[in-house]
C-alpha cells in the first residue's frame, strides 16, 4: 500500500494556475482510474478532471474556492501498489501522454517550465509520502528586471504591454528569434482564446465581499478577467474602424422560415443568424483580407486557409468566443447543425478551450438583446468582427411607397492596419447585397 499524490495537471492550454470550485469526492471514499474527483476554473474554462491512479482518498489538501499553481497536490490517495508503472515517454525529449483531455506532461528527467541553466530539473510525479508536501515552484519565470536570475526577452514596447494587461511575461511562449517574446505573443496569450466554459456549471461566479458600507465587490477571475484583457490588447492595439449599413432583410425572414419546413433541417433551429453566418464565409471569399491577421514579430499579413467562425456567446461566467473551425466548407444544413451545437454546448457552460482556440472572423449576435447596433472590439488574433442588429418590421420604401418591411442593422469592425475603407465597405455590402436577396448567393 502507499499514498499518491495528485498534482494539478496543464488540462492542455498553457495554464499556470486554477481554483478549485468543487470536490466530487470526500476522504474515505474509493475511485477507480479516471474517476472524477475535482471541477477546477481555469482563466478560460471549468474542467472536471479525472484522478490518475485508483484507490481511497485519504486527504484533500486543497480547500474550494483556493487558487493554486499548476504542478501543486491536490488529493492524496492510497494505492494498491507502491511502485506503478511509469509512463513511456515517446521522441519529443521525455514528454509522455497523460490522460485524456490533460495537456503535455514531462517525466522525471524535464520541467515544462522554462529554467535557467544549471538548474536542477525535478520529477514531476509526487514520491510516496504520507504527509502533504509542498508544491514545487511551477509559477511561471518573472519578467528578467529584477530577478537577475531567468532572463525573459522581450523588447521595451512589449514589456510595457505586458504590465499594462498585467501578464508575466514568463507566463507567454515566445515565437521570436532567439526565444523574445513579441507583441504577437502578447496578445495571442492574452487572446488564448479567448475564449472558454466547460462542465456542468450553469452559473458559477467568484464569491461577493460586502463591506460594511454596503459596497460589493466581485473578484475578477476566470473567463471574466481573459475577456477584459484581451479586449484591451485589442482595443489598444489594432486602429479600429467601424461601419454600418441598415437592411431589408425581409426576403432573408422568408428564407428562414422556408427552411424550418424543410426535411433537411429537421431537428434544427434555424434562425437569421444561420444566413449572417453564410453570408460572411461567402462574402470573405471576395474580400479575404477580412480573415486575414496581422504578424508584427514578421510584419507580415497571413492569410487564413479557412473561416474559423467565431460566435460571441454571453454565458453566466462572462463572454467567450467559441468558433465553427472551417465554417466556409460547411453545407448550409451543416453549419446550421455547428450553430446550434455551439449555443447549446456555451448555455451548458462546456465549451471547451479548443474549441474557443483559432478563430479566424466573429459575428456578435447582439440583435438577440434587441439592440440595433454597436461598436463591437475585434477579437485578438483577427481582423474583423460584425455585430448583427436586432431585425425589427420598420417603414420602408419600396418603390417609391411605404411598406412594412424587416430591417436590421449591421456594424462591421476591423483592424485598418489590414484593411482599408474600400476592402471593408466592399465586404459589409456583399453580406448586405445576401441578406437582402440570398439568391445572390450564387453568385459568390
Amino acid at each position: 500500500m502507499g499514498i499518491q499524490q495528485f498534482r494539478l495537471p496543464d488540462v492542455g492550454e498553457g495554464l499556470v494556475e486554477a481554483e478549485i470550485v468543487s470536490w466530487k469526492v470526500k476522504p474515505g471514499d474509493t475511485v477507480k482510474l479516471n474517476d472524477t474527483v475535482v471541477e477546477i476554473e481555469t482563466a478560460k474554462s471549468l474542467v472536471e478532471l479525472p484522478v490518475p491512479f485508483a484507490g481511497t482518498i485519504t486527504e484533500l489538501l486543497v480547500p474550494e474556492g483556493e487558487t493554486v499553481p499548476v504542478g501543486t497536490p491536490i488529493i492524496s490517495v492510497q494505492t494498491d501498489s507502491v511502485d506503478e508503472p511509469a509512463p513511456e515517454p515517446d521522441d519529443n525529449g521525455g514528454r509522455t501522454a497523460v490522460l485524456v483531455g490533460y495537456g503535455p506532461k514531462t517525466t522525471e528527467a524535464k520541467r515544462r517550465q522554462r529554467k535557467p541553466a544549471g538548474t536542477a530539473a525535478e520529477p514531476v510525479e509526487v514520491p510516496v509520502v504520507e504527509a502533504p508536501v509542498p508544491p514545487p515552484v511551477l509559477a511561471p519565470a518573472p519578467a528578467a528586471v529584477e530577478t537577475g536570475t531567468v532572463h525573459v526577452l522581450a523588447k521595451p514596447p512589449v514589456r510595457k504591454l505586458a504590465k499594462d494587461l498585467g501578464i508575466d511575461l514568463g507566463a507567454v511562449s515566445p515565437t521570436g528569434a532567439g526565444g523574445v517574446i513579441t507583441r504577437a505573443d502578447v496578445e495571442a496569450y492574452v487572446a488564448a482564446p479567448v475564449a472558454g466554459e466547460l462542465p456542468s456549471v450553469t452559473a458559477y461566479q467568484p464569491a461577493p465581499v460586502v463591506s460594511a458600507q454596503g459596497d460589493t465587490r466581485v473578484p475578477v477571475k476566470g473567463v471574466q478577467k481573459v475577456m477584459a484583457q484581451a479586449m484591451v490588447a485589442s482595443a489598444f492595439t489594432a486602429p479600429h474602424v467601424t461601419e454600418w449599413i441598415t437592411v431589408d432583410v425581409s426576403a432573408t425572414m422568408e428564407l428562414v422560415e422556408r427552411l424550418k419546413s424543410d426535411k433537411a433541417f429537421r431537428d434544427l433551429r434555424v434562425s437569421p443568424l444561420l444566413i449572417v453566418a453564410k453570408a460572411v464565409t461567402l462574402a470573405a471569399r471576395r474580400t479575404p483580407i477580412v480573415n486575414a491577421a496581422w504578424d508584427e514579430q514578421a510584419q507580415e499579413i497571413v492569410y487564413k486557409g479557412a473561416v474559423n467562425l467565431g460566435i460571441a456567446a454571453a454565458t453566466p461566467r462572462g463572454l467567450i468566443v467559441p468558433n465553427i473551425k472551417g465554417a466556409d466548407s460547411l453545407t448550409l444544413p451543416d453549419l446550421c447543425r455547428a450553430l446550434n451545437d455551439l449555443v447549446a454546448t456555451a448555455r451548458e457552460g462546456k465549451t471547451q478551450p479548443a474549441d474557443q482556440a483559432g478563430g479566424s472572423f466573429t459575428i456578435t449576435n447582439v440583435g438577440v438583446f434587441g439592440v440595433d447596433a454597436g461598436t463591437p472590439i475585434i477579437n485578438p488574433g483577427e481582423a474583423a468582427i460584425l455585430a448583427f442588429g436586432a431585425v425589427r418590421k420598420q417603414p420602408w420604401v419600396v418603390d417609391d411607397e411605404i411598406v412594412p418591411r424587416w430591417i436590421t442593422t449591421l456594424a462591421l469592425s476591423f483592424d485598418h492596419r489590414l484593411i482599408d475603407g474600400e476592402k471593408g465597405s466592399t465586404f459589409l455590402a456583399d453580406v448586405a447585397s445576401i441578406l437582402e436577396d440570398p439568391a445572390r448567393a450564387l453568385m459568390f
